[in-house]
């Protein structure tokens, strides 16, 4: 019989436990008690009942992302794993929620948290406009179907449908959903409608697994999920690109629809038509700008306008010349009548005479002096004279 140390022993009985499918994925129903945070964040706890009690362990990376912290005296459903510590079996618990809810409730609620701590339920993407290829995901033989090949009919039958059988409902469902996924990737749809009628959340169960979860995420484009009634919230649903309340309402949003768009078209025709004419004006009013000023840049026209601007200015320097010269005749009349006004010869004709000393006018007697030679010039002829006497 082989020996083992205490060390041994417990390592062994470790490994059996971490390898138990039941134990290493367990859901348990208990009492709190002895519930304490520790500093570093980490909760501990005892699960009991009348005649059994088992230690726990809540990591604080777990706490953190709880909606629901144990208090003494509270009934929990815990899910979790059992390991050997230090020779003491201890709960490892990744999920609590008031035992009230019911197994399947919980399990919904530990499944959602821990999808939405991976991030998987924050990815939505765009549906395309105009999906080509429309794969679908779905029971061949139920309503939901008809309904939405009707409606994709109806809708926009351009589209290529892919139908991808699947089980809805029972134990096989979620691996079922989960090969008709990937056989549809292989098909490369534009869009994927994941859907099936409605039911009790046992019916619908299979679309709250883990797998079929993660299948949906794997989807390389946007997936629709239409599961049940419009109450009715799936995990998938979650992790969706989008959800629909009903399976028709997920095919009526993965699709235009034709008599919108043939309306939508004919607006926009006559959207274009009405900027179409408006840039036909402006292009118009453009072109005739561009030939007036074609027109007064045109040399013939240039030489025409410069010869009437010659012409103008030629009269007008005529014009000038004439005034000018009127002018400068008027001056000399003027002048002319101002000489003869002023000529000498004038007022000597009436009886006066100029005298005259040196060839100089005499208008001052200190101008000469006695004895002293002048000339009277008078109108007619000149007279000379010696001056014997000076007179003031």
């Amino acid at each position: 019989m082989e020996q083992l140390s205490v060390s041994e022993l417990c390592g062994y009985i470790n490994a059996v436990l971490t390898s138990d499918p039941v134990v290493s994925d367990v859901w348990v129903f208990g009492e709190v008690s002895n519930c304490k945070r520790h500093s570093s964040g980490h909760w501990y706890l005892t699960l009991k009942e009348a005649d059994a009690r088992i230690d726990a362990v809540i990591w604080r990376s777990t706490a953190l992302r709880l909606s629901y912290l144990p208090q003494d005296g509270m009934a929990i459903l815990g899910h979790g794993k059992v390991e050997l510590y230090n020779g003491r079996l201890q709960l490892y618990l990744d999920f609590i929620t008031p035992a009230g809810e019911g197994l399947l409730q919980a399990q919904y609620e530990r499944l959602k948290a821990q999808l939405e701590a991976e991030g998987l339920t924050e990815r939505k993407r765009p549906l395309p406009l105009f999906p080509q290829r429309i794969g679908i995901v779905t029971s061949p033989t139920g309503a939901a179907l008809q309904d939405m090949l009707n409606v994709l009919r109806r809708r926009f039958p351009l589209a290529e449908v892919i139908i991808a059988p699947a089980l809805v409902q029972g134990e096989d469902a979620a691996p079922s959903i989960v090969e008709a996924l990937y056989e549809l990737f292989d098909f490369e749809p534009d869009v994927i409608i994941v859907a099936r009628g409605g039911g009790s959340i046992e019916d619908l169960w299979a679309f709250n697994e883990e797998i079929v979860a993660r299948a949906v995420f794997a989807s390389p484009v946007p997936v629709v999920t239409g599961v049940g009634h419009e109450t009715d919230t799936t995990i998938v649903d979650f992790v969706a690109d989008l959800r629909a309340p009903t399976p028709s309402a997920a095919a009526e949003l993965v699709t235009p629809d034709l008599a919108t768009l043939r309306d939508e078209l004919i607006n926009q025709v006559g959207l274009l038509h009405g900027l179409f004419q408006g840039r036909l004006q402006l292009l118009r009013s453009e072109l005739n700008q561009q030939q007036q000023q074609l027109l007064r840049h045109d040399p013939q026209l240039r030489l025409q306008q410069g010869h009437e601007h010659m012409t103008i200015q030629q009269q007008r320097l005529q014009r000038a010349m004439q005034r000018m010269l009127e002018m400068a005749r008027l001056k000399v009349q003027v002048a002319e009548r101002s000489l003869v006004a002023l000529n000498p010869e004038r007022t000597l004709a009436r009886g006066y005479a100029v005298v005259l000393h040196a060839g100089h006018a005499i208008t001052n007697r200190n101008q000469v002096a006695v004895g002293e030679t002048i000339s009277i010039q008078l109108h007619h002829g000149q007279i000379q004279a010696t001056i014997d006497e000076l007179r003031d």
